[in-house]
């Protein structure tokens, strides 16, 4: 085969997977890097095409696990244009993320204007395809060559992204969940409402038990008393309850041990404006489980940048009282149409009376 033929099979195979992306494997072309240090703070923006990282190994990251980053999407609208759902609210949260492991913050507007220069330049990648994305992956790590066990003094800022189609596929399935009662993801004064990488290796061996059991996901309880539901995986958790005189769409409240979701602060929103009655709740598990057999609560979802809106089917919990099925143990009208009135806002097919979507400048 010559090395033209090489190239035109490359291409093919490339142009393929980005109709049919799956998650995380299909990285785009750019990425944004930056440095900082004590001397001259953040210095040396370079933007470029995607390339491999040259590194010491004994960096400092590497080692302590001094690492934070996060998660927002692209979305392309109906009219074409691309924009970028709550960019500000995220480079705060990285902000937060960065503090708590002693890591200088990264300005709002250097955030969003790399997050621009990425989106500009390869949103062409993206299908017209509603259910793809652009996911763009923030992430900020120690570079210091030393194994001191103590803070970086210089770190690096990267902003690179992949071509998305769902977290657990294109298509709207519910997933079944497993309580974890050998594991916990936080414990309080920890960094469970902090996005860094060390919250997240952990958490597989876990995961690993819930495919074991047949399930797609693990569902987290506080590391105190072990009942009260935290979180899903990496996501938020919400419940619908029917109280007889409405519906009721309840998340966990915010103790500093599970993350505060910005798509968990939106769905909040948009549920009050549906005519839900939106609010924040502990919630046990003996309290899901008995109100799933009452019939009070009727439905199960899980949210987060990736995930969108999940819907959970079926809980099995071996060691502590036995299986469950959510409703009927299909995706519920409140799910859907919490998902859908998202989804059409990604896409610009209802109005942002919010202000959260922000707009890229491209050229098609």
């Amino acid at each position: 085969m010559t090395t033209l033929e090489q190239t035109s099979t490359v291409r093919t195979a490339r142009r393929a997977a980005i109709l049919n992306p799956g998650h995380g494997d299909i990285f785009t072309d750019h990425m944004f890097s930056m440095l900082w240090s004590p001397a001259d703070g953040w210095h040396q923006p370079e933007f470029g095409p995607l390339q491999n990282l040259s590194m010491h190994p004994g960096m400092i990251g590497l080692h302590y696990g001094q690492v934070a980053f996060e998660g927002l999407k692209a979305h392309r609208r109906v009219d074409g244009s691309m924009v970028v759902f709550r960019p500000h609210e995220h480079a705060r949260r990285f902000q937060t993320s960065t503090r708590r492991l002693a890591m200088p913050e990264l300005p709002t507007d250097i955030f969003v204007n790399a997050v621009d220069q990425l989106i500009a330049a390869d949103h062409e990648l993206l299908s017209d395809d509603p259910a793809h994305s652009i996911y763009l992956r923030p992430i900020m790590f120690a570079t210091d060559e030393s194994l001191m066990l103590r803070p970086s003094e210089n770190y690096r800022f990267l902003l690179m992204a992949f071509v998305a189609g769902g977290f657990f596929g294109d298509r709207v399935d519910s997933v079944s969940v497993l309580i974890s009662r050998d594991y916990c993801r936080a414990i309080p004064g920890g960094t469970g409402g902090v996005k860094v990488a060390g919250n997240y290796a952990p958490s597989f061996v876990a995961l690993q038990q819930a495919q074991a059991a047949g399930c797609q996901q693990v569902v987290w309880l506080d590391a105190v008393e072990r009942r009260w539901v935290e979180e899903m995986g990496g996501m938020n958790l919400f419940f619908v309850r029917s109280t007889g005189t409405g519906t009721e769409v309840v998340t966990p409240e915010l103790t500093g041990s599970l993350l505060p979701g910005v798509t968990r602060n939106a769905l909040l929103s948009i549920a009050e404006r549906a005519g839900y009655r939106a609010r924040e709740e502990r919630i046990s598990v003996e309290q899901w489980r008995e109100e799933c057999a009452e019939g009070i609560i009727t439905e199960v979802f899980a949210c987060g940048t990736a995930a969108v809106v999940t819907p959970v089917s079926s809980v099995r919990d071996p060691a502590g009282g036995g299986d469950w099925t959510v409703g009927d143990g299909q995706p519920g009208p409140v799910t859907m149409t919490l998902r859908r009135a998202l989804v059409d806002l990604h896409h610009g097919l209802v109005p942002d009376t919010d202000g959260w979507l922000h707009p890229v400048p491209t050229e098609r």
